[in-house]
């Protein structure tokens, strides 16, 4: 009996984490529409940079949900198997260093008033 409950709540537990990652893939999705169309309309500006910032944030998205079903996946299998499945560093630096350029192409749009 304690076997089972162990392993129903580690594969809850990764099911919680699969969907972390929808959780922050929908952030981004909100965020790419604020940054690339919500906010040229408020500053009045110069429209493409905005339009190209929020389409980063959208392509980081996308990349998100991708990332957050392929982890979920390895994470199942790794669990069928009785093994442990390690997220690739890789991925994570990759959305890490995207996510600080974007976050830093954000604050100079605000502070530069494009």
């Amino acid at each position: 009996m304690a076997d089972e409950d162990v392993t129903r709540r580690t594969w809850l537990a990764a099911e919680r984490t699969w969907l972390a990652w929808w959780r922050t893939a929908l952030g981004t999705a909100v965020a790419a529409l604020a940054v690339g169309r919500l906010a040229p309309e408020l500053t009045g500006g110069t429209n493409w940079p905005w339009i190209l910032v929020g389409t980063g944030y959208a392509v980081l998205a996308i990349a998100m949900f991708i990332a957050g079903h392929a982890r979920h996946r390895h994470v199942e299998e790794a669990l069928e198997a009785g093994t442990f499945s390690r997220l690739d560093r890789r991925v994570v630096d990759g959305m890490t260093v995207v996510g600080a350029l974007l976050a830093l192409s954000t604050i100079a749009l605000i502070v530069f008033a494009l």
